[in-house]
C-alpha cells in the first residue's frame, strides 16, 4: 500500500480508488491551462486495470490560491517531489501538449531514482524536445489569449461561454503558456523507456514531422499514431487512446 505525503495528495487525483492496487500506475498530465478533471473520463474508461493518476497543477481549481509556476523545470522538481511515493510501482506517462513536454522533464528525474522502473511515455499533440518553436502565445494580451484558447478548442463550449470564469483562469492559462513556450532542451537527452507519440493530422500548433521526432530521444521502441482532428484529438478519440494505452501497459496489467 502506497503512503501517499500531503504534497502527494495535493498534486494527484485518483478518480477510481479501486484502482490504487493495479500493477502499473499512469500519471497523467494535462495541456496547458488544463486540470486533472480533464482525465476523469479517461480513468473511468480504463478503470481498474490501471491506477491512473491525473497531476493538478498549482494555480487552478482547488489549488487555485496557490501561485502558478511558469518554469516547465520548475514545475518537474515539484510534480516530481509529490511523484516519489507513488514510485513503489511501475508508472507511465501521458501527457498532452504542454503536458508531453512536462512528461519528458518528469521521466528523466524518474530515471535517476534507483529501484524505480519507468514504463513507457506518451506524448500526445506536442513537438519533440529538440524541436523549440517560437510561439509568443503568453505574451498576448487577455482578449487575443482567450481567443487562442478558444481556437483550439481544448476547454467546454459551457466554460468558453462564462467569460468571467475565463479571465480568472487566465492567470494559469498564461503561466502554462509561458512555461511551455520558454522550454529549451538542456543536452540531447534519451530516454530508457519506449516512446509512443499521438497526433492530430490537422493540428495546428503541432506538425507530424515534429512530433515523428521523438523518435530521438529514447533508446527502446518508438511507436506513432495519427488521429483526425486538430490539436484536442482526444476528445474524439477516447476509446481507441485508451485501448491503445492498456495495450502497451499490458505486461503490467496481466496480474488483474
Amino acid at each position: 500500500m502506497t503512503t501517499v505525503s500531503d504534497e502527494g495528495a495535493r498534486w494527484f487525483r485518483r478518480y477510481v480508488p479501486e484502482a490504487r492496487e493495479a500493477p502499473v500506475r499512469l500519471v497523467c498530465l494535462p495541456h496547458a491551462g488544463g486540470a486533472a478533471s480533464y482525465f476523469f473520463p479517461f480513468a473511468q474508461a480504463v478503470g481498474e486495470r490501471v491506477d491512473v493518476l491525473a497531476a493538478q497543477y498549482p494555480g487552478r481549481q482547488d489549488r487555485r490560491q496557490e501561485p502558478c509556476i511558469d518554469d516547465i523545470g520548475a514545475l518537474a522538481d515539484a510534480a516530481f517531489a509529490a511523484l516519489r511515493p507513488f514510485l513503489d510501482r511501475p508508472v507511465a506517462l501521458f501527457g498532452h501538449s504542454m503536458g508531453a513536454t512536462l512528461g519528458f522533464e518528469l521521466a528523466r528525474r524518474i530515471e535517476t531514482v534507483p529501484g524505480a522502473t519507468l514504463v513507457r511515455l506518451f506524448a500526445s499533440g506536442r513537438r519533440a524536445p529538440s524541436r523549440p518553436g517560437g510561439e509568443l502565445v503568453h505574451t498576448f494580451d487577455d482578449d487575443r489569449l482567450l481567443a487562442e484558447v478558444a481556437r483550439l478548442s481544448g476547454t467546454d463550449t459551457r466554460v468558453l461561454a462564462d467569460d468571467e470564469l475565463m479571465r480568472s483562469a487566465l492567470p494559469a492559462i498564461r503561466a502554462d503558456y509561458k512555461a511551455a513556450e520558454s522550454y529549451r532542451l538542456a543536452g540531447e537527452a534519451e530516454l530508457g523507456c519506449p516512446i509512443t507519440a499521438l497526433a492530430g493530422d490537422a493540428d495546428p500548433k503541432t506538425s507530424l514531422d515534429d512530433v515523428r521526432a521523438w523518435e530521438r530521444h529514447t533508446t527502446a521502441g518508438f511507436d506513432l499514431h495519427v488521429y483526425a482532428g486538430g490539436h484536442f484529438f482526444l476528445a474524439e478519440h477516447r476509446q481507441p487512446i485508451v485501448d491503445l494505452m492498456t495495450e502497451r501497459l499490458a505486461a503490467h496489467t496481466a496480474r488483474r
